[in-house]
């Protein structure tokens, strides 16, 4: 039941034309690892996610240097190397990020979940 009014927020947030859906090419990438090491198995190949990011017109938001800085000065409240960069470009861009993740409220950032 809790899932579901998660859910919920999170299509909302999704289907209102009036947001920009960017996805960061560090969740792709943490993506690729883990079906490398088997951790996460798909009934499909990563390229079919890119084909729909793209077929979506959805941005992909690269790495830069303020980012990689910026991880550098955070508080380590999270211990996730992925996260704590995608933490870092969520304060960067000044962009909020769905997470279930605890964590991310000891940050600066707005999450969606």
């Amino acid at each position: 039941m809790i899932l579901q009014k998660y859910q919920k927020n999170i299509d909302r947030f999704l289907k209102d034309i009036t947001n920009e859906i960017i996805v960061s090419s560090i969740s792709i990438w943490e993506i690729a690892i883990k079906i490398s090491i088997k951790k996460l198995i798909l009934p499909f190949e990563l390229k079919n996610i890119l084909n729909e990011i793209d077929k979506l017109n959805i941005n992909i938001l690269e790495i830069s240097s303020e980012h990689l800085i910026k991880v550098a000065d955070l508080p380590f409240f999270h211990e996730d190397p992925f996260d704590r960069l995608i933490i870092s470009q969520a304060i960067i861009e000044n962009l909020p990020v769905i997470s279930s993740d605890n964590n991310f409220d000891y940050y600066q950032i707005k999450t969606i979940w």
